[in-house]
C-alpha cells in the first residue's frame, strides 16, 4: 500500500497557518465527517451548512455550530458563515442528482444560475466560489487536511491484477481521459477492450451497476480519473466503502484510479471490503 503526502500549504492554496473557523458545506456520505475529524486535529473551529435530505444528522454532534438549509440557498449559507466569522470554507460530500432538479433557489443562487452558460460541476461550483469570495470567504481545496489519503501509484489493495486487467486499465484510462475532458464523466467501466458504461449525470454507483450488468459480472474494470486541469476545490474523484460495495454487487473486480488526484475515504473499511470481495485497486499516473 502506498500513499503520497500532498502539502496544500506549499502549493499556496490558502490554508491558514493558525486555524480559525472553517465553514463546511456538507453533502451526503462520510466525506464531511472525515474532514471534520481531520480539521479538529489541526485546531479548527467548525461551522456546518447542512442540507435537508442530504447531510447526516450526526454532524450536529461534531460541529461547533450547524444550520440546516434547502439545496439552493446560497445566500443563507454565506450569511451564516459571515455571522460565524468563517473566512475559509470547504465543499465536502455530494448532493444527490435528483435534488439538483428540486432546488429552492434564493436570489443569490438565481444570480449564479443566470451567470453560467453551461450548468456543469466546474462552471456551477466555480461561480459559487466566486460568490463566496465576494464576501471574503476563500474556498479551500476539497483535499485539505486529507492529503495523506490521496492515492499513490501501483497496486494498493486487494489481489494483484492480472496482465489482462492491466490491459483494460490502460484502455479505460485512454478513453475516460477524453470523456472527462468533454465534461461527460470521470468514470468508465470496461471489459476486455470494450466500453460497457460511461458515467454521466447519474453518478459513479449507477455507472458501475449498469456496466456490471452488461459485463455479466466477470473481468469487469472500473477506471476513475480527474478532469484535465482539475480544480481541486470541488468535484475531486473519491473512492469510499460504498464504491467498493457497488463494485462487489456488480461484479467489478478491478478499480483503477489516478494517483495524486483521487481521495480515499474510510481506508480501513475499503481495505477490508477489497480483501473480502477480492477486488483490486491500483493507482496510475
Amino acid at each position: 500500500m502506498k500513499f503520497e503526502l500532498w502539502d496544500v500549504k506549499n502549493e499556496g492554496l490558502g490554508v491558514s497557518e493558525e486555524q480559525g473557523t472553517i465553514g463546511v458545506i456538507a453533502g451526503n456520505g462520510i466525506y464531511p465527517e472525515t474532514f471534520i475529524q481531520a480539521a479538529r486535529k489541526r485546531g479548527a473551529r467548525i461551522v456546518v451548512a447542512a442540507f435537508k435530505g442530504e447531510t447526516q444528522e450526526e454532524l450536529s454532534e461534531m460541529a461547533d455550530e450547524i444550520k440546516w438549509f434547502r439545496v439552493g440557498q446560497l445566500g443563507g449559507v454565506i450569511k451564516f458563515f459571515r455571522k460565524q466569522e468563517a473566512d475559509e470554507a470547504i465543499m465536502v460530500g455530494q448532493i444527490a442528482p435528483r435534488n439538483l432538479f428540486d432546488l429552492w433557489p434564493d436570489l443569490r443562487t438565481l444570480k449564479v444560475l443566470h451567470s453560467v452558460k453551461e450548468r456543469n460541476a466546474e462552471s456551477l461550483f466555480g461561480a459559487i466560489a466566486a460568490e463566496l469570495e465576494k464576501d471574503g470567504i476563500t474556498l479551500l481545496p476539497a483535499t485539505t487536511f486529507l492529503e495523506d489519503q490521496m492515492a499513490g501509484e501501483g497496486h494498493l489493495y486487494g489481489p494483484e491484477p492480472s496482465e489482462r486487467d492491466w490491459e483494460d486499465i490502460r484502455f479505460g484510462q485512454k478513453i475516460v481521459k477524453q470523456t472527462s475532458a468533454l465534461d461527460i464523466g470521470q468514470s468508465i467501466v470496461v471489459r476486455r477492450g470494450t466500453v460497457l458504461a460511461v458515467e454521466a449525470f447519474e453518478g459513479t454507483d449507477e455507472c458501475i451497476k449498469r456496466g456490471g450488468k452488461l459485463g455479466k459480472g466477470t473481468d469487469v474494470t472500473l477506471v476513475k480519473v480527474s478532469k484535465p486541469n482539475q480544480d481541486m476545490r470541488f468535484d475531486v474523484p473519491v473512492i469510499g466503502p460504498r464504491t467498493i460495495e457497488s463494485c462487489r454487487e456488480a461484479g467489478v473486480g478491478t478499480i483503477a484510479v489516478e494517483a495524486g488526484k483521487t481521495l480515499f475515504l474510510g481506508l480501513e473499511e475499503i481495505e477490508k471490503k477489497c480483501r473480502e470481495g477480492k477486488i483490486s485497486i491500483v493507482g496510475f499516473s
